[in-house]
C-alpha cells in the first residue's frame, strides 16, 4: 500500500490540550504508511446561513479539500458539557454542507482524552452520530478513551502510560486495516 496521508482534527483550539496530545501520540503510533497531518480550524466562523448564501467562505473550502483529499481522517475531542465541543460541531455543520460531501466513504478513527474517569465517552456516541448523517466510515473497534489523560502525558507532551500507548497503537494499526478494507469497499461501487 502507498502512504496513507491521514488528516488530524482536534476538537479543542487550546495549544496544550491534552487531546492534542493524544493526536501526537496516534501519529507516533500510525504504521509507517501513514502520515498525519494536524490541521488548525481557528479561520473557521460561526456557521451562519446569511454567510452560506454568499458562498462557502475560504477557509471552509481550504477545509473540504483537505478532507476530500486525504486517505483517512482521524479526530480526538474532549467532551464538553456530555457532549461535542461547539467549535469541533461548528467546523462539521460547514463541512457537511453541499452536493459534494467530502467525509461522504471517507474512513474516520475517533478518540478522547479527559481529565475524568470515563475519558469522554459520551462526546464518541454523539460524533458517531454526527458522523454516522454524513455517511463517514467510523471504525468501530478498538475504541479509545484516555481517562484521567492529564496523568498520563508528560511535560514535553510524550505519553507516559504503556497502556494509552498500546490502545493507540491497537487503534491505528486497525485503523489502517480499515482504510483498506473501505478503499476495497468503495472501489467496486
Amino acid at each position: 500500500m502507498t502512504q496513507l496521508d491521514i488528516v488530524g482534527i482536534c476538537g479543542s483550539l487550546r495549544a496544550g490540550s491534552i487531546n492534542r496530545l493524544a493526536l501526537q501520540l496516534i501519529g507516533q503510533s500510525m504504521p509507517e504508511q501513514m502520515s498525519l497531518d494536524l490541521i488548525d480550524m481557528r479561520e473557521i466562523p460561526m456557521f451562519d446561513g446569511d454567510l452560506l448564501a454568499q458562498g462557502l467562505p475560504a477557509s471552509v473550502v481550504a477545509l473540504r479539500e483537505r478532507i476530500r483529499k486525504a486517505d483517512a481522517v482521524v479526530i480526538a475531542t474532549p467532551e464538553y458539557n456530555y457532549s461535542i465541543p461547539g467549535m469541533l460541531k461548528n467546523a462539521l455543520d460547514w463541512v457537511s454542507r453541499g452536493d459534494d460531501q467530502p467525509f461522504n466513504y471517507k474512513p474516520v478513527a475517533i478518540l478522547s482524552a479527559s481529565p475524568g474517569p470515563v475519558g469522554g465517552a459520551r462526546v464518541q456516541y454523539d460524533l458517531r452520530k454526527v458522523l454516522l448523517f454524513m455517511n463517514a466510515q467510523v471504525l468501530a473497534k478498538p475504541e479509545v478513551f484516555i481517562g484521567g489523560a492529564v496523568g498520563k502525558f508528560a511535560e514535553d507532551g510524550s505519553c507516559r502510560d504503556e497502556v494509552t500507548k498500546k490502545f493507540a497503537n491497537d487503534q491505528m494499526t486497525a485503523f489502517h486495516h480499515w482504510i483498506g478494507a473501505v478503499k476495497r469497499m468503495t472501489s467496486t461501487n
